[in-house]
């Protein structure tokens, strides 16, 4: 997989995808990751990139003129190109299985009061948003929806198993309770039906835990 980031801050993206699990995947040549500093497409002495609202408003958007010719060179005929948005799509478990079967993503980062509509118009496929909260530009936005889908790449977590049984892997369930050893710590003891060698229980369990854990956190995913 080829994944790119179209930014006005490509460090900012950058950074949090040079460690650990996303950074031996690309080592290990299972993916590819680039991100492209928009400025490099304007093409006046200031290369400017932004400008403002036509109409009136206040704050700035980015201009079609840069982001037209970075797209156009950047994409191929296998690109999905996807749009960093408070107004796009919630971004969920379910996406992040959806986009890494895909070939080459293209992340086109906003900033400012976001991009000309022209830009959304005529060239991104999707749009899509991390949260319900404003971000200072996109960049972010890309890293962890970077790292989510590069998570799910046959190889990147080294144990194929990793992956089946997380929080969303089940998109109404998360994740139950986990322990390790010591088994007891502080007279904090592990549930003695971890210890049981009961799979059949300790699944029962699981089960029950997670419910319990989705009712106090995220009574939502249950309506």
């Amino acid at each position: 997989m080829k994944i790119e980031i179209l930014t006005l801050f490509p460090e900012i993206a950058l950074a949090p995808l040079r460690e650990s699990i996303i950074k031996r995947a690309q080592e290990a040549g299972i993916v590819e990751i680039n991100a492209h500093q928009l400025r490099d497409w304007a093409t006046d002495k200031h290369r400017k990139t932004d400008d403002y609202l036509c109409g009136g408003g206040q704050g700035m958007l980015l201009k079609p003129e840069p982001l037209f010719a970075a797209i156009e060179e950047l994409r191929t005929p296998d690109t999905r190109v996807i749009l960093m948005t408070p107004q796009g799509k919630p971004f969920k478990q379910a996406e992040a299985q959806r986009l890494s079967t895909e070939s080459h993503l293209l992340f086109v980062c906003g900033h400012y009061e976001g991009v000309d509509q022209r830009v959304i118009d005529e060239l991104i496929d999707e749009e899509l948003s991390i949260g319900d909260y404003i971000l200072t530009n996109g960049a972010l936005a890309a890293a962890v929806i970077t790292d989510a889908i590069v998570r799910l790449l046959p190889g990147a977590l080294g144990d194929e198993r990793s992956p089946e049984d997380e929080s969303f892997t089940d998109p109404k369930l998360l994740e139950a309770p986990a322990y390790t050893k010591p088994t007891d710590f502080r007279s904090l003891k592990v549930p003695d039906i971890l210890l049981s060698g009961n799979h059949a229980a300790i699944e029962q369990w699981k089960r029950e835990q997670a419910l319990k854990r989705t009712r106090e956190n995220r009574p939502d995913l249950l309506q």
